[in-house]
């Protein structure tokens, strides 16, 4: 029996991992050809080669859920191509038995994505957006690559960041209880030092009873609640950061009384990606045992292919929603994941 789970997870494990690189040959080839198209003076064709270096761990954990589909049916469905499938059935194996030999291979899968998503990915992307912000950035104060931050009543904007911390273009506004602006704040950058950061070429815009009062100074300390941490959460996408780093900001976001939905939802997705796995691959053996048992290759990976896409719809239209309409986004992470496990389960029953 050992034998025989180690020859049903080889398949499955080479099929899975064979769909991952393709799938992730071809999303980096169209993401090549779209920063070609963003290229600008100081953003070459070596940055760009680069940023989809960095961004590759990226794609590869978003597709593990699609590819751990895809690979089981191409892995099972060759092994009922050649009626190895019914051979094993025949002599006694177990459907349990069967499904538990291919989700071992998706067990690995599961630990690929939580070591991208927690280790690598979080620290490439944030490389990769630093890269390509400071390169594509102009020496203007506001360009269409920086990012907003609000802190109390001020409202931050910074052209760039690097992982080390320094801040480029750090513009601020302070406002008062009648939201009207009080001080305007131009840095072309900022060091952290420990308990405060240093601006660099600081010009100040302070506002009283309708003058307005503007300073110069080579330097001028910084007192903020924004430390070099969360910057690393801050300059990066919800999507892209790790459990923990989504934990701290939303701490962060708690105290700031600021709304924590949009990281919340990122946060369940990242947890609830093993069941996803786990509830893919199991309506991929339904498939191979009950209504693709004896269909051609090419119409089982079609089939996945749709199934994927329509897993990756469902969540990518939940997910919002939640935002909007204000229900649970931990309701709208598990909506799609428990879909699927509830028709992978009824086939397979069907079929046993």
């Amino acid at each position: 029996m050992k034998k025989l789970d180690r020859y049903i997870g080889l398949n499955v494990l080479v099929s899975m991992l064979v769909v991952m690189v393709i799938i992730v040959f071809l999303d980096t080839l169209f993401g090549f050809m779209t920063q070609l198209d963003a290229m600008r003076a100081n953003y070459q064709l070596p940055q760009v080669m680069q940023y989809m270096l960095l961004t590759t761990p990226k794609r590869i954990y978003e597709i593990i859920p699609v590819s751990a589909l895809i690979g089981c049916l191409v892995g099972l469905g060759a092994l009922a191509n050649h009626s190895e499938l019914i051979v094993m059935r025949a002599a006694g194996v177990s459907l349990s038995r069967i499904g538990w030999a291919v989700m071992k291979p998706a067990i690995v899968l599961m630990l690929i994505g939580l070591v991208l998503s927690e280790y690598v990915s979080p620290v490439s992307e944030q490389m990769a957006q630093s890269l390509k912000k400071i390169t594509r950035s102009a020496d203007g104060k506001y360009t269409d690559e920086g990012l907003w931050h609000r802190e109390g009543d001020s409202y931050m904007y910074f052209n760039a960041v690097e992982p080390n911390g320094v801040l480029y273009g750090i513009s601020i506004f302070r406002f008062d209880e009648k939201r009207q602006v009080q001080e305007t704040i131009y840095a072309e950058r900022a060091i952290n030092q420990g308990n405060h950061w240093m601006m660099e070429n600081v010009e100040t815009s302070t506002y009283t009873d309708g003058q307005v009062e503007t300073r110069v100074q080579s330097t001028k300390e910084w007192l903020t609640d924004l430390t070099t941490t969360l910057l690393k959460v801050v300059v990066v996408k919800p999507d892209d950061l790790s459990m923990t780093g989504l934990l701290t900001y939303i701490d962060y976001l708690d105290k700031q009384d600021l709304e924590t939905g949009e990281y919340q939802l990122a946060f369940y997705k990242k947890v609830l990606q093993p069941a996803a796995i786990f509830a893919l691959v199991l309506i991929g053996m339904s498939f191979v045992f009950g209504p693709l048992r004896t269909v051609p290759m090419g119409l089982r990976l079609f089939s996945g292919v749709i199934t994927g896409v329509t897993f990756m719809i469902l969540q990518n239209l939940a997910g919002p929603a939640s935002l909007v309409f204000g229900f649970s986004p931990l309701l709208a992470v598990t909506l799609p994941i428990g879909i699927c496990f509830v028709i992978g389960v009824v086939l397979l029953k069907r079929a046993g």
